[in-house]
Parts: C-alpha cells; structure tokens; sequence
C-alpha cells in the first residue's frame, strides 16, 4: 500500500504567496523524540537528583527526576485534602509536581514539592507545616527512608 495520495494528483502551491514550496510539504505522523524540559532549572534539580541517586545508591531520587521529565500534563497534581487522607502526622511526603489547596491539612508534616499553589502554601503554613524544596529535602535526607511519595 503507499502512502496518501491527492485525488487528481498533487494540488498546485500558488507561487504569488512568497512562501517556500518546502513549507507545503506532507508532515511525518512518527512520534517527535522527547527532549525533556527546556526549563533549565528544571533541568538543573533533574540532574541534580539523578547524581544524588547515584552517589547514595538511592532509587528514590532517581524515581523523583524521571518522575520530573516527563512533560508537564502528565506531572502529578495533588490537591490538599489527598495530602490530608493519605498522611500522618509527622509524615515527610514529596510530590513531584504541584501541591494545589483545595482541601484542608489537618496535621503537622514535612512536604516537598516541585511547585506549590499560594492557596495551598498559606494553608500549609497555618497547619505547621514545614515546605522544602526538593533539593534541600535530598540534602537532609540522602537515604531516603521514611519519605512517602504522594500523587
């Protein structure tokens, strides 16, 4: 079978409109190779984990980079109130990807996340909680025992 053909053959590009023969052509439904964030601080903390995962022999920082390089769409989107059902007092969670505030938290924990929603820091703020950046969080606790991955 070959590929699509014009009915009554290729259509004739009018040469009047300045633009090159080469911008009509048919574009490729192949899947386009996946390059990773082009935000570069992004990029930064990915590679950051990744040789931190390396370094301590933790998979967890690993999981958390690849978890990062996906593209947005797909990043996890957690509300407060999963946060709230799924956690414990004095719980330390990560969220690799944004903590939004719809829901209340109940109790004191230690939550890493990529990105925070203001609605959802205010509220983490007025519960006792304790917001670190997923760098420092690696820097405290290298192992990565005892942490939950929520999302």
């Amino acid at each position: 079978m070959r590929g699509f053909e014009y009915p009554g053959g290729r259509p004739q590009i009018p040469q009047d409109l300045g633009v090159p023969s080469s911008a009509f052509s048919i574009i490729k439904t192949d899947k386009m190779k996946r390059t990773g964030p082009t935000n570069t601080i992004l990029g930064g903390l990915i590679i950051e984990l990744k040789k931190r995962s390396t370094e301590q022999s933790v998979n967890l920082w690993k999981r958390i980079a690849l978890d990062l390089e996906k593209p947005s769409r797909q990043r996890r989107v957690v509300n407060l109130s999963r946060i709230n059902r799924y956690t414990d007092e004095n719980d330390i969670i990560i969220v690799p990807g944004k903590v939004l505030g719809s829901g209340d938290l109940s109790h004191r924990l230690t939550i890493s996340a990529y990105q925070f929603s203001e609605q959802a820091k205010d509220k983490l703020e007025k519960a006792g909680a304790k917001i670190m950046t997923l760098l420092d969080l690696s820097k405290e606790k290298p192992n990565g025992k005892k942490i939950k991955i929520i999302g």
